[in-house]
């Protein structure tokens, strides 16, 4: 259905020509569920894009073709090539909240695509916009259709830019990260329902994921991509049965689970090399445990390797080979240190009591306040010194709002009572110079880094930025120290911190954000979804990093999060919230080994697995 041959991009940057993908190839099945995986960084998304043709002003195809069924992709005329976004090709892309347009009604957009793409008109295509919304998992769409994006919390954004997408009814579905803010339950809707659609209408779709769990529960066949290119193709079974590739081998050591609990997860060193330099051996050699000199001065082919694709010198014909694979952590890749365990008896560091947040509802043409909604409802919870406390539930449930009211972001838009006392001051009574050194102690790691990021502050501002405003005491050179510290730490390399947030992948923009939270140093971190936007290798590297925090300085965390996986390896204790309560809370392996409430025993049982 789906043919991509010898595919090169370009991208005219400042730093130079970025080879952005390099003689990419693949080809898919109609009926077929193909993911491309691989760090941020690596070509997935452009590749996406390329297949779109919607990549950025300063990209250009420079060789290869793309065929759909008999259609030369990129020899139709742009006019032509309207007709196929949508309508044969659907898109979800990986940032709904950057989507969606924020001055329409989320109802417009998706009754917009259906009229765009099929017959239905006027109420026949709203009455059909509801129904997708309603199939995606938006609760009381009759009354939601009519709401802006900004009154949606990020995983009901990324359901209405699924419904949007599926409206079109497309025969062919490129998902880029569709699921990266959904909660587990809504991802089993979506997931299921793509699953549907695929048995219905023969869908093709090309799932461009991190998830490597929801990978093994989808997909028929796995590409994984490195550098902007494909470096091992296998039969989805096969791929986490046996991976071949070291890469591929490295990113399933680096997944966390409980049994990884209190070591530090086998994070690969260093990062994806930048894509402007000329390369004379194998792009993963400088990271590879496995590294030979010939490694670095041998350019290594995709070879078929008896009905798997392999691009490695070591597996070629006549190489000497790895070894067995195994999960085993390898010592050249991860750490042994251990991470801290929190006390017992550890003095509470926050102390929410009794938390309520509601938001006013306005109404006629004066917007006078009719009512309010009860978004958290009589919420309490302890954090201590060095602790991690983990706040999951699905998407609505209040979670990111309950983070958002305790670091005093929802003062002039929300009626908040009840306490949330940080060392014995309740943080709701502080004022002036009181409330600017409270943000000192507490910081937070927004769910979408895209829209928490200055578009046009450099990431050396945006770093300096807080360290100045919170810490002006500090001098210049200790600034730059500590800035250049963190951001190797998450990841980045120093050429990064001149560069703009546009410039960077998703994944990237998350690095950036969490290093903002802790360049100043806070003893409480709210992290929302801090890992959502992160692939597997770099997740290992934040969570490492979060966890030598916590070791060497004490920091708490307020982990909101969907991914189970992250819970049981990081929390040392798990509230479950539903409708804006807690309605199960207690020690990690006491409420995910053993759940009392109905709803956690749902939660949990819709959370993928390898």
């Amino acid at each position: 259905m789906l043919t991509i041959d010898a595919l090169e991009v370009e991208l005219d940057a400042e730093s130079g020509v970025v080879r952005a993908i390099d003689g990419l190839a693949l080809s898919i099945q109609r009926g077929e569920t193909f993911a491309l995986v691989g760090e941020s960084g690596c070509g997935k998304s452009m590749t996406a894009l390329a297949l779109m043709r919607l990549l950025p002003d300063n990209g250009v195809v420079t060789a290869g073709r793309i065929g759909l069924d008999d259609t030369e992709v990129l020899d139709l005329a742009e006019a032509s090539m309207r007709s196929v976004r949508g309508a044969r090709i659907g898109m979800i892309f990986q940032e709904p909240a950057t989507s969606l347009n924020p001055v329409m009604r989320v109802g417009d957009q998706v009754v917009e695509a259906i009229e765009a793409h099929t017959p239905l008109r006027g109420d026949a295509a709203r009455a059909k916009a509801i129904d997708w919304l309603r199939r995606v998992g938006i609760p009381e769409p009759e009354r939601r259709i009519d709401d802006y994006p900004f009154r949606m919390s990020g995983g009901q954004k990324q359901r209405v830019m699924i419904a949007m997408t599926l409206a079109g009814e497309p025969d062919f579905l490129v998902a880029d990260e569709p699921t990266t803010a959904l909660d587990v339950t809504i991802q089993k809707q979506i997931l299921d329902l793509l699953k549907d659609l695929q048995r219905e209408q023969g869908l093709g779709l090309l799932l461009i994921t991190h998830d490597l769990a929801v990978v093994a529960g989808m997909a028929h066949r796995v590409a994984l991509m490195y550098a902007g290119q494909i470096i091992e193709v296998a039969p989805a079974d096969e791929f986490f049965a046996s991976p071949k590739h070291p890469y591929a081998r490295a990113l399933l050591q680096a997944l966390p689970d409980s049994g990884r609990r209190g070591q530090a997860l086998a994070a690969i060193p260093g990062t994806v090399p930048p894509l402007t330099m000329r390369f004379h051996g194998c792009r993963f050699e400088p990271r590879c445990a496995h590294a030979t000199p010939a490694c670095g001065q041998t350019v290594p082919e995709l070879v078929d390797l008896g009905g798997r694709q392999v691009r490695c010198l070591l597996l070629q014909p006549g190489g000497v080979g790895l070894g067995p694979a195994t999960r085993a952590a390898e010592p050249s890749v991860g750490r042994s240190t251990d991470l801290p365990v929190a006390p017992d008896n550890a003095e509470p560091l926050l102390q929410v009591t009794d938390l309520w947040v509601r938001f006013p509802i306005r109404q006629g043409l004066l917007q006078r306040v009719k009512s309010h909604f009860e978004a958290v409802r009589g919420v309490s919870f302890s954090v201590g010194a060095g602790e991690t406390l983990a706040l999951v539930g699905e998407s609505g449930c209040g979670k990111t709002t309950t983070g958002k009211a305790i670091v005093q972001l929802l003062r002039q838009q929300a009626v908040i009572s009840g306490q949330a006392r940080l060392k014995g001051s309740n943080l709701f009574d502080l004022q002036g110079e009181a409330l600017r050194l409270a943000r000192r102690e507490v910081q937070i790691i927004f769910q979408d880094p895209y829209a928490s990021l200055n578009p046009r502050m450099r990431v050396q501002e945006i770093l300096d930025e807080g360290i100045a405003a919170l810490q002006p005491d500090t001098p210049p050179d200790v600034r730059r120290a500590r800035i250049l510290r963190i951001a190797e730490q998450v990841g980045l390399r120093r050429d990064a911190l001149q560069r703009f947030p546009h410039e960077f992948s998703g994944g990237q923009r998350q690095r950036i954000a969490i290093a903002r939270a802790l360049a100043v140093e806070p003893r409480l971190i709210v992290c929302d979804e801090p890992t959502s936007a992160l692939d597997v290798s770099v997740q290992a590297q934040i969570l490492n990093l979060l966890g030598e925090l916590q070791r060497e300085l004490g920091v708490s965390y307020l982990f909101i999060t969907h991914n189970i996986g992250v819970v049981e390896y990081i929390a040392d204790r798990v509230a479950v919230m539903q409708s804006g309560r807690i309605v199960e809370q207690g020690l990690c392996a006491d409420v995910l080994e053993r759940p009392v409430d109905e709803y956690t025993r749902l939660l949990l049982a819709a959370v993928p697995r390898m």
